[in-house]
């Protein structure tokens, strides 16, 4: 597929300075480039590669200004970002699950629903009483439990697993490995020391337009529903606990951890590898530095909040300047403590 400048500026609202007609057929990073490809410059970080670069065309914010010549045609924009995404998409990258057909190795039962339009791989299985709907790409290796539904446009990738009875809205994306139902954590201890299984009978609702992560694992209910609303997006390898519910466009990075029955509100921004206890509810708007771990409720909307045990993020940092000193302010104090013994 070849783009001229001229017709990206026009998909994405930008203005061209340079030859209008060159032409490019695929993406690079900046610091990569190559003759036919575009590239962009989001973070003033990499400035010096603008002038370096041998992409046909760079993207820029209508902001930037060159310190030296440019060999690249431009495209401004007003967001840098936001037109990276659109062009992504306009690519094709994030589809990779083939044409709309239905692979003869596949395991499609009979009792299943399935809508126009669908691509589903080799070697992938879907049960009795699955729904899916018009337009789903569904690769290979995966598995569609008895009973689960996918909504319309939805992308499945290899090896992911929806567990019977379990709930995927339109326009989802599913990474591969993911498990989407998995039993939760929770066993009764018994008085000889050992624990009973308790039996899991909810589901997973997960609702429209959500985007979750590779090894990402949520667990099914108890009773009830785990529940991630519209719009949330998970990075890989996260754990939600069983009766969880996130928060409508409520962004989570990489090896974060939510015990059972936490409800994270809408738009909050949670870090990797942050860890919160079960049973407690986090307000709108929070954001969640890396590494913390929460062990309270965050009552108070839009609130920022860091360490382990976390605390008020400017608190968390102002303790920590006094902390890393704590070695040196020992040395002094024993000195001082030396000096008066002596």
């Amino acid at each position: 597929m070849q783009l001229s400048a001229k017709a990206l500026a026009q998909f994405l609202n930008g203005t061209v300075e340079g030859d209008p007609e060159v032409c490019v057929s695929r993406p690079s990073k900046i610091e990569e480039g190559g003759a036919g490809t575009i590239s962009f410059l989001g973070n003033p970080k990499y400035e010096e590669y603008a002038y370096t670069t041998t992409a046909s065309i760079l993207l820029v914010s209508n902001s930037f200004e060159a310190r030296r010549p440019v060999s690249a045609t431009l495209i401004r924009v007003a967001d840098v970002y936001g037109a990276v995404a659109l062009l992504l998409e306009h690519f094709g990258n994030h589809k990779q699950t083939g044409e709309a057909e239905i692979s003869k190795l596949a395991d499609v039962h009979p009792d299943a629903q399935v809508g126009e339009g669908v691509a589903i791989g080799a070697f992938t299985v879907v049960e009795a009483g699955a729904i899916v709907g018009d337009g789903c790409r569904i690769a290979s290796q995966a598995y569609i439990g008895k009973g689960a539904s996918l909504g319309r446009q939805t992308i499945i990738y290899p090896g992911a697993r929806i567990m019977p009875g379990c709930s995927i809205g339109a326009n989802c994306i599913i990474h591969a490995n993911a498990v989407i139902g998995s039993d939760g954590f929770g066993f009764a201890p018994q008085e000889d020391g050992t624990y009973r299984k308790i039996v899991h009978v909810g589901n997973v609702v997960i609702e429209d337009s959500v985007e979750i992560g590779a090894n990402t694992t949520i667990d099914r209910a108890t009773m009830g529903s785990t529940t991630i609303r519209a719009g949330a997006k998970l990075d890989n390898l996260i754990q939600v606990g069983h009766n969880v519910e996130i928060g409508e466009n409520t962004v989570i990075a990489a090896q974060a951890g939510i015990a059972g029955s936490t409800k994270i509100g809408k738009s909050c921004r949670i870090g990797g590898q942050a860890g919160f206890i079960g049973h407690i509810q986090i307000a709108d708007g929070s954001q969640v530095q890396a590494q913390s771990g929460v062990i309270t409720p965050l009552t108070e909307p839009n609130q920022a909040i860091a360490g382990a045990p976390a605390i008020n993020y400017k608190d968390y940092f102002r303790s920590y300047a006094v902390f890393k000193k704590l070695p040196e302010l020992y040395r002094k104090l024993h000195q001082l403590e030396q000096k008066l013994k002596g």
